[in-house]
């Protein structure tokens, strides 16, 4: 199985105020905390979506050897964000990680933990439950992704047909944890940071 990412990182930011994928989270950015997770976990290809105007977002994920994509859809809304990205995919790749950028605390076991599951779970949509509730990141068959028109959303793909989707229970509360607000911002930074270590290590 040949996976890649898409990190959604096209979001205005309206509630927070500011661009909160380059808040400062331990010792590097939110959206920084999300790479090094990603590429920690074992993915190799990843593809950050950002919007017409995340020129400094692009450049912040530029720390590590992404893909930038830009959604140039009008008013683009996370849907249109990930068939983006889906539309900007190697060939040769079989499954699809859809991580949000609102979501820095997920650890790199979590994203390991997906991984080895889709493995065996071809066919199936993999979503990550903490404590009976899902959350994110959402691991998705390409062939699934492909369903993704523009008049539909993810969890329309999820809730199309219930017998392909598998539920991995993770010992992980940062599947759960976002950041829509400055409220939101503050607890995360009392969390344990340990998703991202406080360091960056960009692959060579």
């Amino acid at each position: 199985m040949t996976v890649a990412a898409i990190l959604l990182a096209a979001g205005k930011s309206r509630r927070m105020g500011t661009s909160k994928q380059l808040l400062p989270l331990g010792d590097t950015t939110v959206i920084g905390c999300c790479l090094e997770s990603l590429w920690t976990g074992g993915v190799g290809d990843i593809i950050v979506v950002v919007s017409p105007e995340g020129a400094e977002v692009a450049e912040e994920a530029r720390r590590f050897p992404v893909r930038i994509v830009v959604n140039e859809e009008p008013g683009g809304d996370m849907s249109s964000s990930v068939r983006s990205g889906r539309d900007n995919l190697p060939s040769d790749c079989s499954s699809v990680l859809i991580a949000l950028s609102d979501c820095p605390l997920v650890q790199p076991s979590s994203v390991q933990a997906l991984l080895s599951a889709g493995a065996g779970k071809l066919s199936s949509i993999v979503i990550p439950v903490y404590e009976g509730r899902r959350g994110h990141p959402v691991l998705f068959p390409r062939t699934i992704l492909g369903e993704l028109t523009d008049d539909l959303t993810l969890r329309d793909l999820v809730r199309k047909d219930p017998g392909r989707v598998a539920e991995l229970p993770i010992d992980d509360s940062g599947v759960l944890l976002d950041m829509d607000t400055p409220v939101d911002y503050q607890r995360l930074k009392l969390r344990n940071l340990s998703a991202c270590g406080g360091v960056i290590h960009v692959p060579e």
